[in-house]
Formats: structure tokens, sequence, C-alpha cells
């Protein structure tokens, strides 16, 4: 007989790994199954964020912006550059040196834990029982009190542009690019497309981003959205909206695309190369078997409750292949909210406050509702902004460009979202988010005392901006 476990995970990524480590540490025999295996054939874990997903592309955009500074922007602090270049095989090689140390890192916390790695493809089964195929084909299948799927998503591919992995790629393909493309399309300015975009450009290509929808960012704050879009044009990126693409075709080593522009008329543009970053898609392609018993909703992802239960007693799901943004911090925390409810924990998960970040350079990050939504809501509320430009810390960095925004309700001035684009946007969020957690206002960040010089005065300044009472700016008068 199979060997059993308490908790079974499927999916070794951030969902899936931060699960299995949290059940393992509350007194679970926890395994984890994962399909992932590097270029030698070895299996990994980590899954997408940090094999081809949220790691690497961080590493790239933090070389690229390095090269931009070293290159473009150091002079003005009286330092003089020559010869500045770009070795792209060496940048491409210390991302995979990052990617090995994490992932191998894994296996590290894995092993302390306690927590059995199978590598392999799993699938449930009627039962709680998993399927577990591995490398070279033998099949085990595991007996389980409770399963956790968390397969992930995969990138979403359109018959106008086919991904040949060459000319035409997606995500993962354009972190492996050997030599800086002079031309290069992006089709979708979403997240990834943007910072891949952003990797690229300031490496010298001419980018130019298509983009379906007539609004740049339609999922953001719109305020913080245009002002991004500003900044990103200024950079080089040719951004163009309502550009709907209908065609592609490979010749030799480059690709062109045609789209219908904002008057439907037909254009062509010719890259060296495409990437094709039109959105994820919930994977469980061979995941389920047919009486496992979960049921998909009508987008293709597996339906749970609000504690990440499917309608199969025993069995989770969580991160990006369950409803809610696809984030790796989300399907962390639903991974430790699952672990532990298994362990008979009543732990809940406040979906409303979830930090979104592009990496952009600035950095653009939200919390909580845009100002569309709040007033589509017919809810009142105020606003304070505060630029970047009048923060003395962001001007002895020369990092000026952009603004904080937050919203508060006009009755009980309780914060009910914050966005930002400028430095370091990505970690300034989260001191909105800690306060709108514990349910503070405007007025309890305004009555916060903030180091000085710090970045982090320009959410002070915004906070009290929504009453009027900014200091280092002149104050808009409130409705």
């Amino acid at each position: 007989m199979s060997e059993k476990f308490d908790v079974i995970v499927i999916g070794s990524g951030p969902a899936g790994y931060v699960a299995a480590i949290r059940a393992a540490q509350l007194g679970l025999k926890t395994a984890c199954v994962e399909k992932w295996r590097d270029e030698t054939g070895k299996g990994v874990n980590g899954g997408t964020c940090l094999n081809v997903g949220c790691i690497p592309s961080k590493a790239l955009l933090d070389s690229s912006y390095k090269y931009h500074e070293a290159k473009d922007e150091l002079a003005i602090h009286g330092i003089s550059t020559k010869g500045v270049d770009i070795n792209v095989p060496s940048m491409i090689a210390r991302k995979a040196q990052i990617v090995k140390q994490l992932t191998g890192g894994i296996a590290g916390l894995f092993k302390s834990n306690g927590v059995t790695s199978l590598f392999g493809t799993g699938k449930l089964l009627a039962g709680k029982k998993v399927e577990v195929t591995d490398f070279d084909g033998k099949v085990v299948v595991y007996e389980a009190e409770n399963v956790i799927l968390a397969s992930g998503s995969f990138p979403i591919n359109i018959p106008p542009a086919a991904v040949d992995n060459d000319v035409i790629v997606n995500s993962t393909g354009a972190l492996e690019f050997s030599t800086i493309p002079k031309r290069l399309g992006v089709i979708g300015a979403g997240v990834i497309g943007l910072e891949l975009g952003s990797v690229w450009n300031r490496l010298g290509s001419k980018v130019v981003v298509l983009e379906a929808l007539d609004s740049f960012l339609a999922i953001m704050d719109q305020q913080i959205a245009k002002e991004t879009q500003k900044i990103l044009t200024k950079q080089g990126m040719d951004i163009r909206t309502s550009s709907r693409v209908t065609g592609s075709k490979v010749t030799g080593k480059e690709v062109t695309v045609t789209f219908l522009d904002k008057d439907g008329k037909e254009q062509h543009e010719t890259f060296d190369k495409l990437i094709v970053c039109v959105g994820r898609r919930p994977y469980t392609e061979n995941l389920l078997a047919g009486d496992s018993g979960v049921n998909l909703d009508e987008r293709g992802f597996i339906f749970v409750n609000e504690f990440c239960a499917t309608n199969a007693p025993g069995v989770w799901a969580i991160g990006d292949v369950v409803r809610g943004p696809m984030l790796a911090h989300k399907g962390s925390e639903e991974g430790v909210m699952v672990a532990e409810r298994i362990a008979g924990q009543k732990t809940q998960m406040n979906y409303d406050i979830i930090p979104n970040v592009i990496y952009t350079h600035p950095e653009v990050a939200s919390v909580g509702k845009t100002e569309e939504q709040i007033k589509a809501s017919g809810e009142p509320y105020n606003i304070g902004t505060f630029p970047f430009s009048a923060s003395g810390r962001a001007m002895a960095a020369n990092e000026t460009q952009g603004l904080v925004k937050i919203i508060a309700h006009a009755v009980t001035d309780r914060i009910l979202g914050a966005h930002i684009v400028g430095p370091s946007a990505a970690d300034l969020i989260q001191q909105v988010a800690i306060a709108m957690e514990f349910g503070s206002s405007a007025e309890d960040l305004g009555m916060m005392v903030f180091g000085h010089p710090t970045l982090s005065e320009t959410i002070h300044e915004a906070a009290l901006a929504v009453h009027g009472h900014a200091i280092h700016i002149a104050n808009k008068k409130k409705r």
C-alpha cells in the first residue's frame, strides 16, 4: 500500500510551497508534488513565480535599470561614465543563478520542515487520492486526509500571434533573449507586458506596446494610470491603446503584425521579436479525474468558497487556479489560511486589502478601491494627493516622478484605497495596507510621526491632504 499523508499539495509555487511548509509546521504529515524541471531534467520547486515569473523578471528589471542609470542618469550626481555596455548573456546568467539559489532554498526549507517532495505530475482522483506520475513514467497513488490544489496558471495564447518560441514568444521566452532586439513588439499593456517591455526598452530596444482596450491599465485608478502612461511614454515606450491585433506573419527573423487602430484602420508594424502578454489561464489540464468531485466555474477556475474549500470534502484550492487576482502573495496567504484551517484553526483572509504592484521604474502600486469604483458605489469620499516632486528625499535621489493618492470615506474618514506611482511604491503601499487592515482613518495616518527625510513622508502628506492639511504643498479646497 502506498504512503498516506495528512496533506498532499499539488504544485510548489508561492501558494503550494507555503501551504506545505505551514502544514508541516502545524504537525501535519505533508507531501508536495511538483512537475517543474530545470534545463538538466532535474525536478525543482518554485513554480512559475520563481522559475519564469516574479523572480527572474525582477532580476532583469534591476539589471536593466542599473545599466540605464549608469549610462544616462549618473551625470546629474556629478559622476561621469564612459563606454558603459551591457553583456546580455551575463545578465541572463545572473538571473538564472538567482533562480537556482531560490528554488534550491525551497528544497532546503522542505527538508528542515519535514515536507516530502514528490517530483512528477499530480492528479486528483476520487476519495482524496493523488496519482503521481514521475519523470520516468512510473505511477504511484497516494492517499491523503486533505489535498490542496495549487497548480498555478499559464500564459494565454492568441491565434493571430501564435507563439513559435523564436521570433514570437510569451513571457517565458522574453526572459531568455540572448541579444537586444532592435524592434520589440509587446501585445498587451498589462503588468507583465509593461515590465518586460521596460527591461528591453532600457537596454535600447524600440518598444511598441499594442493594447486592445481603449484605456491604459483599466483595472488601476485612472489618475495613476494616466500618470504612469505619461512617464513610460517619456521613457521611450510607444504605448498604443485601442489596437487590436488581427494577424502576424513571420519572415525569417522578423515578424510583421497586423492590427486595427482606434479608427478601425488596418495598420502594420514589423519587429525583430514579439512578446505575447495577454493574460494567464488557470492550469487544470489533467489535474482532476472525472470523478474527483471538484467543480470548475464558468471561467475555468476551480470553484471554492471564501476559505478556499472546494465542493469535494477535504479538497482545497489556492493561488492562480482559483478566483481573485493572480498574485503570488495572495496565493501564499491562501496557503497559510488553508493549512491552518486544516489544523483546526479559524483563520480568515481579507481579500479587500491585497496590494498590487507593477515593477516598472518608477513602480506602480495600489491597495483597496479605485476612485472609479468608489464613485460607482455612491459612497462619499475625499482625496488627498502628494507629488514626489515635493519630497526632499525624492529630490536628493533624483526620483521625483509620480504621486501618492489616498482616498478616504467622507463621513467616517476610513481609508478606502491608496494608489502610488513613484519610487519604492511597492514598499510604500504596504504602509497604507497595514493601516487599512486595522481600520485606520486618514487622520490616523496624518497624526503619525514619519521619519525625515524619507519617501514615506509622501504617505503622511497625502493623508494630511485628504482634509486639506498638507504642509509641503498648497492644499486644494475641499468640497
